[in-house]
C-alpha cells in the first residue's frame, strides 16, 4: 500500500517562503518520477514541477525560479522550496507518483497580499 503525506502549508505574507514535504511509503518511490501540483478555488488541479529518480527537474513557467524541487530518496520524501510567493499562488498542493492515481491529502498554502 502507497501513502503519500504531505507537509509545510500554511499561511504566509508575499513575498515569504514555505517548505513542503511529502513523505511516501511503498517501496516505489526510488523509482518514480514525482510531481506536486496544485488547486486554486474554482479552478483546475495543475502540474507545478516534478523530478524524476534521477534528480532531473521540470517546473511550470509561471514558478520557475521561485519554486524548486528536490527529493531525497533514502528518506522517501520529496520537496517543494517556494520563494518570492503571491496571492496567486494560493492553493492546496499535493504531491503524486506521476503517471498513478497515488495522491496525497493535499495541504492548503495561502498568501495574503
Amino acid at each position: 500500500q502507497v501513502q503519500l503525506v504531505e507537509s509545510g502549508g500554511g499561511l504566509v505574507q508575499a513575498g515569504g517562503s514555505l517548505r513542503l514535504s511529502c513523505a511516501a511509503s511503498g517501496s516505489i518511490f526510488g523509482i518514480s518520477v514525482m510531481g506536486w501540483y496544485r488547486q486554486a478555488p474554482g479552478k483546475q488541479r495543475e502540474l507545478v514541477a516534478s523530478i524524476t529518480s534521477g534528480g532531473s527537474t521540470y517546473s511550470v513557467k509561471s514558478v520557475k525560479g521561485r519554486f524548486t524541487i528536490s527529493r531525497d530518496n533514502a528518506k522517501n520524501t520529496v520537496y517543494l522550496q517556494m520563494n518570492s510567493l503571491k496571492p496567486e499562488d494560493t492553493a492546496v498542493y499535493y504531491c503524486r507518483i506521476s503517471g498513478t492515481n497515488y495522491w496525497g491529502q493535499g495541504t492548503q498554502v495561502t498568501v495574503s497580499s
